[in-house]
C-alpha cells in the first residue's frame, strides 16, 4: 500500500477515534505529499525515496519550531510540535543510533583512505547517499567531524 493510501486510512481511523494530535500530524503529511506531487517537474506518483525526503523535511521543520517555542517559553505550542513529530516519525524508516552510524563512518573512512578534515566532503557525500532515510545529515556531519579530527 502506498504511503498516501496509508495516510488516508489512518486519517479516517484518527477521526473516528477523535485523536486530535494524530489527526493534525496526518493532515500535515497528506498536505506535504500533495504539494510534492503538484510541484513543477514532479511525477504523479512519488517514489519511496521522495516520500521519505518529504517526511524528513516535515520532522526537521517541526524540530526547529519546537526549539524556538521552547526558547520563548511557549510550552503549549512546543507540545503540539512534539506530538506531530511523533506521528510523522512513525512513517519514516527506522533511524540508526549514533553507535551504528559511527561504526559505518569508521569503516567508510578506512575503505576510502581518508586521513583528515580535507576528506570530509568526499566521505560526507558517500555517507549521505548510503544512509539516506536512516540518519539525519546533521548527525552524520557531527560524528564524521569527530572521527576525522
Amino acid at each position: 500500500m502506498s504511503l498516501s493510501l496509508q495516510i488516508d486510512q489512518d486519517i479516517k481511523t484518527a477521526m473516528l477515534a477523535k485523536d486530535e494530535a494524530r489527526l493534525r500530524g496526518l493532515r500535515a503529511i497528506k498536505a506535504a505529499l500533495l504539494l510534492a506531487k503538484t510541484e513543477k517537474g514532479a511525477s504523479e506518483n512519488l517514489g519511496t525515496e521522495a516520500e521519505t525526503k518529504v517526511l524528513q523535511r516535515l520532522v526537521k521543520q517541526r524540530k526547529e519550531s519546537a526549539e524556538i517555542y521552547r526558547a520563548q517559553n511557549r510550552d503549549d505550542l512546543y507540545t503540539i510540535e512534539i506530538e506531530e513529530i511523533a506521528v510523522i516519525e512513525a512513517y519514516l524508516p527506522k533511524q540508526l543510533d549514533a553507535d551504528s552510524i559511527k561504526a559505518y563512518l569508521a569503516k567508510l573512512i578506512t575503505d576510502q583512505g581518508a586521513s583528515g578534515m580535507k576528506d570530509m566532503g568526499k566521505i560526507m557525500g558517500l555517507a549521505s547517499k548510503e544512509l539516506a532515510g536512516q540518519a539525519d545529515g546533521k548527525t552524520i556531519s557531527e560524528l564524521l567531524k569527530e572521527l576525522l579530527s
